[in-house]
């Protein structure tokens, strides 16, 4: 692992290096962007870049200079360009009083890099009962405040399941606690559209850019019935699914075989799509 901070390359990644009262630490008060590796390479930079842009408005955070975050994950790559890896940036509200209200302080920022394993094809998945709230003030903002996703991931832990999926208030199939979630019904492929509270997620946004994807929302039940289901994210790419709670699927199916297969032609044809 090799990690940069606030302009510094740490010689020792595990030592102190962010204040008792940062308010990402203290408060969860930032956001962070999480990249893939691919023969030292960043894939989709720019895009992960710009979307760590978005959150921190979003949260009313400084605006990031995307440039000196951009020369660190170089810096940082340098030190070991990895084979497979990932890279994740955070930015935070810098120190500040203890407690909700922000200081004057600079903001924190934090590059680190490490090895990463390829996800395996399909996995398990379980419903939570928690809701995703799309009208709350984190929906679709990719916030440090995990402790939900951290509580919705360990229940499905408890069902042999590595991710949780999440419905929003008003019952629509929302995301899981760290990938956006599409499904198969009758050969059409169907995901939720940004106004569930999801995250706009880097792999989501490429797919439906790459394939005939309809956006549609629909009930978390739609699940039940669903021909195949599949996963998208930066550290799972396309990864099928072959379990949801007590129900049994060919994972991955015919289609999300053919969306694995569009998926690694084109990420290996450009690094910064």
């Amino acid at each position: 692992m090799h990690a940069w901070v606030n302009g510094q390359l740490l010689e020792d990644p595990g030592a102190a290096a962010i204040g008792v009262t940062d308010h990402g630490f203290t408060v969860g008060d930032g956001v962070f962007e999480a990249i893939k590796v691919l023969d030292g390479q960043p894939f989709a930079l720019t895009r992960h870049l710009e979307r760590l842009g978005r959150s921190a408005a979003s949260l009313g955070l400084l605006e990031p200079d995307l440039e000196v975050l951009r020369s660190a994950v170089s810096q940082v790559l340098a030190q070991d360009p990895l084979g497979l890896g990932r890279i994740r940036i955070t930015y935070t509200g810098g120190p500040a009083p203890l407690g909700s209200g922000r200081g004057d302080a600079s903001p924190t920022m934090v590059v680190v890099a490490a090895p990463a394993e390829a996800a395996p094809p399909s996995t398990a998945v379980a419903r939570v009962p928690w809701p995703r709230n799309e009208r709350g003030a984190l929906a679709g903002v990719k916030s440090t405040s995990y402790a939900e996703n951290v509580i919705a991931l360990a229940e499905a832990a408890k069902h042999g399941a590595s991710e949780a999926i999440f419905a929003n208030l008003a019952g629509h199939l929302c995301e899981g606690t760290g990938s956006n979630v599409g499904y198969v019904v009758g050969g059409e492929v169907r995901t939720p559209s940004l106004a569930v509270g999801c995250l706009a997620g880097i792999t989501r946004d490429l797919l439906l850019e790459w394939y005939d994807v309809k956006e549609v929302d629909e009930p978390v039940e739609i699940l039940d019935s669903a021909d195949e289901i599949f996963l998208l994210s930066t550290t799972r790419d396309v990864q099928g699914v072959h379990r949801i709670d007590d129900r049994e699927l060919e994972g991955p199916g015919s289609v999300t075989k053919d969306l694995m297969e569009l998926w690694s032609t084109r990420e290996s044809e450009n690094p910064d799509p």
